[in-house]
């Protein structure tokens, strides 16, 4: 288990990690776009294009900070499901976010629970460069949402120019740092459209449409 990973299932990151850890390293990541930072969930939702009864899986949830978004977009009847390996990461979500509609179940992102196409819409953000392989958690993802279902994701990326360097430093702390198109490119392989990519700092937002009828 890499640095960054033992330091999520630390008791003493849940806590602090939605109001003061993850804002603070967003923002110097992102050159302070603090104006992104504050629309960043509202983005998550639109990209998703959730609606009322969905149904919607929250890949690493962490501290339930995005899930709840995520079961107000699909209230009443529906339900955002968030599922994360780090047990207190999902004490602090049971605690601070277990709104009408959420839900939380300890698993792993290499193997979700799930049957295929169960879920109308699937985000990871903040959490595929930790996962050791990210690429097989990619694929569960796809694997697991519908066709015509909608993919969003958070993660790392930088220029090939610098990459090298910042992988170093990045792999150092067990994080992974994505080239230009290794996971926009890994979707399109897979059959997805509308894939979009917008980039703050060394951060990507990825969206994408799953192949098949609606």
């Amino acid at each position: 288990m890499s640095l960054a990973q033992r330091a999520m299932q630390h008791p003493l990151l849940a806590p602090v990690y939605q109001h003061v850890w993850r804002p603070a390293w967003w923002l110097g990541a992102n050159a302070f776009d603090l104006p992104h930072l504050l629309r960043e969930k509202a983005k998550a939702v639109e990209a998703l294009r959730l609606g009322p009864g969905d149904l919607v899986l929250d890949v690493a949830c962490g501290p339930g900070n995005f899930t709840t978004a995520y079961a107000a977009a699909v209230a009443p009847a529906g339900l955002a499901l968030g599922i994360d390996l780090s047990r207190p990461m999902l004490r602090q979500a049971a605690r601070d976010h277990d709104a009408p509609g959420t839900a939380y179940v300890e698993g792993s992102a290499l193997r979700l629970p799930f049957g295929d196409d169960a879920f109308d819409g699937v985000a990871c953000y903040g959490a595929l460069y930790l996962i050791p392989d990210p690429f097989v958690a990619l694929d569960e993802i796809v694997r697991v949402v519908r066709p015509g279902g909608r993919v969003a994701i958070m993660t790392t990326t930088a220029p090939d120019v610098v990459r090298g360097l910042a992988g170093q430093v990045a792999r150092l702390s067990g994080l992974r740092v994505f080239g230009p198109a290794e996971v926009t490119g890994r979707l399109e392989a897979a059959g997805f459209t509308e894939v979009s990519r917008e980039i703050h700092g060394f951060f990507q937002y990825v969206a994408a449409t799953a192949p098949g009828e609606v």
